[in-house]
């Protein structure tokens, strides 16, 4: 039987990763703030 949960990087990045954090207000004010780590 096939599980449910079909891991693939890539979807996960698009999803969660650094470049999907770029676009909203969090990464933003953060950048302003002139933190050093931007995400994890």
């Amino acid at each position: 039987m096939k599980r449910t949960f079909q891991p693939n990087k890539r979807k996960r990045a698009k999803k969660h990763g650094f470049f999907a954090r770029i676009e909203t207000k969090v990464m933003n004010k953060r950048r302003q703030k002139g933190r050093k780590v931007l995400c994890k």
